[in-house]
């Protein structure tokens, strides 16, 4: 199947992002959140995005309003009627993410993939919440998605072997690596990501060493391109104690929960976003 338009719900930390890398392929898409600052804030991420390759030199300048004119921002459904593949990004909150579902069952036509960019959640729940469960599928970006190369593609019980296809082809299409998941809690990347994410966790709890430390040795180690306590800051402490909450019920102590991250996350300190997290970021 072709996607001659998608559409994006949710235009928060990756909704932007998603949409601008969906309109850099030249594909028509809407963007869509219930709040319209919401929806000017990632119509303003893809903006930026594109403005920042301009500057460097890698792409004309014209390019941003001919791109831009591809993002439809929206509060409603209206535009949905002839998309063809529609990835969710809304927070990562099982009951959210069904009600979202069972609305794109209503609105979208029956040929229609309907996708999750979730990082952890279960695909086969957010299908029983539609009539049409083989096609749900997870398409889960990584932050920056405009940049990330890797696009998880993963199979609820219920997901045919042509939408799998459909989404390796999208993906593709979008200039992404796909990689095929089964369906299990953390999927690939973030089974082995908070794998790692733990062990730092409980050593720098168990030695007291701070986090700019922890996150120096790293660094210096060239164990990752970034400490791990800067890259939660990114990626959001909210989200990645969700994450970790999940591999935590699911596998127990081999996936450890680190008790300053959730004094944050309870506190509101949730990293870059918020302004505040194992970091002070500024604007």
């Amino acid at each position: 199947m072709f996607v001659f338009k998608a559409a994006v719900v949710g235009a928060g930390t990756m909704g932007g992002e998603i949409a601008c890398a969906l309109a850099s392929a030249d594909i028509p898409v809407v963007l869509k959140d219930v709040d319209r600052g919401f929806v000017d804030q990632g119509l303003e991420k893809a903006r930026s995005i594109w403005q920042g390759s301009v500057d460097a030199g890698k792409l004309p300048a014209e390019a941003v309003e001919q791109r831009m004119a591809l993002i439809d921002g929206t509060t409603v459904y209206d535009g949905f009627g002839d998309v063809d593949f529609v990835i969710e990004a809304v927070p990562e909150r099982m009951e959210i993410k069904q009600d979202v579902f069972a609305e794109l069952d209503l609105v979208t036509p029956g040929h229609a993939i309907l996708a999750s960019n979730t990082s952890a959640l279960s695909i086969s729940e957010m299908a029983d919440a539609t009539s049409r469960p083989d096609k749900v599928v997870g398409f889960h970006f990584f932050y920056p998605a405009s940049m990330m190369r890797l696009v998880e593609v993963i199979e609820g019980d219920e997901t045919s072997t042509e939408t799998v296809q459909a989404a390796v082809s999208l993906a593709q299409t979008i200039r992404k690596l796909p990689i095929r998941c089964a369906e299990a809690p953390g999927f690939v990347v973030n089974r082995i990501l908070n794998s790692s994410f733990g062990e730092v966790f409980r050593f720098q709890e168990e030695h007291g060493f701070s986090y700019e430390e922890v996150d120096a040795a790293m660094a210096d180690a060239k164990a990752s391109p970034m400490g791990p306590f800067y890259l939660v800051d990114l990626l959001g402490l909210d989200t990645v104690a969700h994450v970790g909450r999940h591999l935590n019920d699911s596998f127990g102590d081999r996936f450890p929960l680190h008790r300053g991250m959730l004094e944050r996350v309870e506190r509101g300190d949730l990293g870059a976003k918020t302004g505040r997290g194992f970091y002070e970021h500024g604007k």
